[in-house]
């Protein structure tokens, strides 16, 4: 079929699955954009912008037009864009995905102990968490410098709050953008199994292909036979986990990695091939999968912001919003 000989030209030019393009361009911005645009309006506005939007979209992009940047770079880098479960959901066949350690030294030290590492497995999980975290605190400061500028003392403090306001600002719109990108990773099945490119050798009683079929299917499907409304139209709306961002990262890996064996199904009945339905259906409940996670996710950081602990030493931004604690130059960072 056309797609088995596109899948195979492309799988060699963008190499082994740590190094393949998770979605492809179209893909990754359909998911950070749609993202954005279906936030709650109580998110701040400086997020939600039509400018916002299509800066976050690009971002999305960016972790992987950064790969090739050097050996050091890449080696460090690339292993955060998947994770290699086995069927039965543990990494590598190691360390099960609903107990994964806190860490990623913990859960390299695990991994070590069964005859892998993180850099061989994939720590995708922990790029999520990590960056959740980040945006947590983001929206942390930026709520302390908005309070800060209300009940500055002097016109020299308010235009330092200002300034720092608007400091974290952009500051914030690069780490949602960049945090998305893995979060568009893990909704696409085959950057979550060790069937990453074809069902590689591992007992295969079904036949599924041994053909690699990542890089076409993430990249030239979607990019030809999909429409962005479509994505987005499947997005529902909100809904609390209610549970930690580690729960709800784990929550999102385990849909994907469901979804794998259907992908192979789909693929031995032609699903992928042009202008295939199934096909079409397929890809695009994944990608608005990854949309309403990072929408969701974004959202969830914004709420936990109003606890996240700011300054030093580190201070409760709700009681600098209630007025217990005044936010002064001094508590965010004088020497």
């Amino acid at each position: 079929m056309y797609w088995r000989t596109l899948g195979i030209v492309l799988a060699v030019v963008c190499g082994p699955a740590g190094q393949a393009l998770g979605w492809g361009a179209t893909g990754h911005e359909w998911i950070s954009g749609i993202a954005i645009e279906k936030l709650p309006d109580d998110v701040p506005a400086f997020v939600r912008t039509a400018d916002a939007r299509a800066e976050i979209t690009l971002i999305g992009r960016e972790p992987d037009r950064s790969k090739g940047s050097g050996e050091t770079h890449d080696k460090e880098r690339d292993p955060g864009h998947y994770v290699s479960l086995t069927d039965d959901a543990k990494v590598m066949g190691i360390v099960p995905l609903y107990t994964l350690p806190v860490t990623r030294e913990a859960y390299d030290t695990a991994l070590r102990a069964g005859g892998s590492t993180q850099y061989k497995a994939g720590y995708l999980p922990y790029s999520i968490v990590d960056g959740w975290q980040q945006i947590r605190k983001d929206f942390g400061y930026w709520r302390a410098a908005v309070k800060g500028a209300e009940t500055a003392k002097s016109p020299a403090e308010r235009a330092w709050f200002e300034d720092d306001r608007r400091l974290r600002e952009k500051l914030t719109l690069r780490d949602i953008g960049i945090w998305s990108h893995y979060v568009g990773d893990a909704s696409q099945p085959l950057h979550v199994t060790v069937h990453y490119n074809g069902w590689g050798h591992y007992p295969n009683p079904a036949g599924y292909t041994t053909s690699r079929i990542h890089a076409y299917f993430e990249g030239e499907f979607v990019r030809s036979n999909l429409k962005r409304a479509a994505v987005a139209a499947q997005v529902g709306p909100y809904e609390p986990c209610e549970c930690s961002i580690q729960d709800m990262t784990r929550k999102l890996l385990s849909i994907s990695l469901d979804n794998v064996v259907p992908l192979y199904q789909l693929e031995m009945r032609g699903g992928f091939d042009p202008g295939n339905r199934w096909g079409i259906d397929f890809a695009t409940m994944r990608l608005a999968t990854g949309a309403q996670f990072a929408r969701d996710m974004i959202y969830d950081a914004w709420i936990a912001s109003a606890n996240a602990m700011v300054g030093y030493p580190m201070v409760n931004v709700r009681d600098i919003e209630s007025g217990k604690v005044r936010a002064t130059r001094e508590l965010m960072g004088a020497d």
